[in-house]
């Protein structure tokens, strides 16, 4: 598999640490710590499942977790959800084996990991992914290989992500998988002022299909649902999370709400939704345990006006005029000085709030950090750093 982060001419790096600016190793990144039990299920109406697959009756939502001998493979396996999903499940006595599917070996593996270096935008990795799920014998596949922060190598990451993922499905495809579940992101709803104050699993994705960060993603999950409609006997799980924070994650939103002048839009307040590095942990580990087809919104309780974000976070607004924010940003971003595409700015502009109670219903996921809350953990390691109380690890 390619690097996940870097184009192939690059060092590998981790992919939920991209930045087009300033590319880092993970390798000594903190890991989070274990995510806290989830509170049980609330019987709160929600939308019903948006893939073929029908949502599980409670009887048969814990799937195979009551059997020994597990195997669960993932892909981005170095990349901060996947060593830390790996860290969770070495612990877990009902997973006989962890797969981990990357260039390089996690720094959370222990006597459960097994290793393959696989590089998806290569075509005779269709081959090597049905011989590695056979021979390990997986019966679920984690696939978390995506950026989450955009890159100006846009070519590279189309092959990663969207090339990558149906060179994966179609080695899947030969194997006896019986479970897949996919990252993906809420912001793919796009920002909008059309935009419901909550969306649900219902509402189309919507985000700029001229921007690959974006395009790559959405086409995976067409891809996903296509694997999901043909192979029957294969459960398919899509957790869209809302932007990740915390205070070990790194991403593009870590690093905007890092620079001290912090730049808005005049005139445009929209409101913001976080999820925990914990919780959003939480809820791939809920995914890998039970059975839940369907899509799910993975979102932190409540919402934050952008402005009270950055008055949080400690930093001084500089709102710019929408007009003259494209010119400027696109400039920034083909100078490799910008942390995102012009394409971004919409999300200070319109609000893209997801609706977590399908999840919550149908998953049992209930996060323990609300978006306040989240950004305040984030804040108080970052206040660390700006000190140099706190080390900035490598990433």
């Amino acid at each position: 598999m390619a690097s996940l982060s870097e184009p192939p001419d690059a060092p590998a790096l981790d992919a939920t640490e991209l930045d087009a600016t300033e590319p880092r190793s993970a390798a000594g990144e903190e890991r989070a710590v274990p995510p806290r039990q989830a509170d049980a299920a609330t019987d709160d109406p929600g939308e019903p499942a948006s893939t073929s697959a029908v949502e599980a009756s409670p009887s048969s939502r814990r799937g195979p977790s009551s059997r020994r001998g597990r195997v669960v493979a993932l892909t981005g396996a170095a990349s901060f959800l996947g060593r830390n999903l790996i860290g969770i499940l070495e612990e877990d006595p009902q997973i006989a084996r962890v797969v981990a599917i990357d260039v390089k070996p996690p720094d959370t593996g222990g006597s459960k990991l097994r290793l393959h270096t696989i590089d998806l935008t290569a075509p005779a990795s269709e081959e090597r992914v049905t011989e590695v799920l056979a021979a390990e014998r997986v019966d679920t596949l984690v696939h978390l290989c995506f950026l989450s922060s955009p890159t100006p190598a846009t070519a590279w990451a189309h092959e990663l992500e969207s090339v990558g993922t149906m060179h994966l499905l179609h080695g899947a495809r030969q194997a006896s998988l019986r479970k897949l579940v996919l990252w993906s992101q809420t912001i793919l709803y796009g920002a909008h002022p059309t935009n419901p104050n909550f969306l649900t699993e219902k509402h189309p994705l919507r985000a700029d299909p001229e921007e690959r960060f974006f395009a790559d993603k959405m086409a995976a999950e067409r891809e996903v649902n296509a694997f999901g409609a043909q192979a029957k006997g294969t459960i398919v799980t899509i957790l869209r999370t809302a932007p990740i924070l915390g205070p070990t994650v790194q991403n593009y939103l870590t690093r905007y709400l890092a620079r001290r002048p912090v730049m808005t839009l005049l005139g445009f307040d929209p409101l913001w939704q976080f999820i925990h590095e914990v919780d959003a942990i939480a809820a791939f580990k809920l995914a890998i345990d039970g059975d839940f087809p369907g899509t799910f919104n993975i979102v932190g309780d409540g919402v934050l006006p952008l402005s009270t974000v950055v008055r949080l976070a400690g930093r001084t607004r500089v709102p710019v005029l929408h007009s003259a924010a494209g010119p400027l940003v696109s400039a920034l971003w083909a100078a490799h000085a910008a942390l995102a595409p012009p394409s971004f700015l919409q999300y200070l502009r319109y609000l893209c709030v997801a609706d977590g109670q399908k999840a919550a219903r149908v998953m049992g996921f209930r996060p323990v950090y609300t978006t306040r809350e989240a950004l305040l953990d984030y804040i108080s390691a970052q206040r660390l750093r700006d000190v140099r109380l706190l080390q900035e690890t490598p990433a």
